[in-house]
């Protein structure tokens, strides 16, 4: 409803009489703009319910897989209290800005990453800050890195609903996000409430990711369900997503994390997701 005392009939005025009314405000936008010196076509957020189900793994793996298919990428660690993406890629030190802006680190494989943990002279201090300061930081990742020309930026975001995932979504043009889960019981909780936010900020829900799937045996090939069977199917059809992938706990991709060179493996569990990638409008 518009501002009565804007309005030329505001001691008549109620809800249907306000449909069309020439005082009528239109929504408010939040989006932030780009740094003026970068160009990013696709924004893609990922995102889980809850915590500790793999989210930075997947957004690094997605990463890796664009760039293997030639396309410039970026990410975009929003996961200001726990930011794991620099150490992945082997990127250390702070950044440097110059009159332009912040200007991002760039990993071996061609990879720009901007994180915290590149800002600030400890790496290992934790960063202890409210929402408020936390989601302001957000938004100079993106107004103030320059990015350059990046097909892709993915955003790294920390688990849940809270101020950052909604800076994000009012602030940055999310084209669509991946949603990451693990198979226990409560997954349908947990991808529910990542939806159900998403389907209210009206982005569109690429498809969802099932982290530590199973344990492959290395002397018999079986498929070990440590965290039992898998309920991601029929939580992703009542949706009506996409499953993107189902990925197993693998201790390769764990040595290549901690060895810092996480972009070298090639991921064939997430072999259809390029496509998927590509093929957002």
């Amino acid at each position: 409803m518009p501002d009565k005392s804007t309005c030329a009939s505001a001691s008549t005025c109620g809800k249907s009489s306000c449909e069309g009314c020439s005082g009528q405000k239109d929504p408010q936008d939040f989006k932030e703009k780009l740094n003026a010196y970068s160009s990013v076509k696709k924004v893609i957020g990922v995102v889980s319910g809850k915590g500790g189900v793999g989210k930075s793994f997947v957004t690094a793996t997605l990463a890796a897989a664009m760039v293997k298919k030639g396309y410039k990428v970026g990410i975009l660690d929003a996961d200001i209290t726990g930011p794991s993406i620099p150490k992945m890629y082997g990127i250390h030190g702070q950044a440097f800005g110059n009159e332009q802006g912040i200007v991002p680190a760039v990993a071996k494989d061609g990879t720009k990453v901007m994180s915290i943990n590149l800002l600030v002279d400890d790496e290992e201090a934790p960063v202890i800050w409210r929402g408020p300061v936390i989601a302001g930081a957000v938004k100079q990742f993106w107004t103030d890195v320059v990015w350059g020309e990046l097909d892709y930026l993915f955003v790294d975001m920390p688990p849940g609903t809270g101020d950052v995932p909604l800076t994000v979504f009012q602030s940055l043009p999310v084209d669509g996000v991946v949603i990451v889960t693990s198979p226990q019981e409560l997954v349908r909780l947990i991808v529910k409430k990542a939806y159900n936010m998403a389907e209210m900020m009206h982005v569109p829900v690429i498809g969802v990711v099932e982290n530590y799937s199973f344990l492959k045996c290395p002397d018999c090939g079986k498929e070990i369900r440590l965290f039992g069977e898998s309920h991601i199917e029929e939580v992703a059809k009542e949706l009506g997503v996409k499953v993107l992938a189902k990925m197993p706990l693998d201790p390769e991709f764990a040595k290549a994390a901690d060895e810092e060179r996480f972009y070298e493996l090639d991921n064939p569990y997430f072999a259809e997701l390029p496509d998927a990638l590509s093929a957002i409008r």
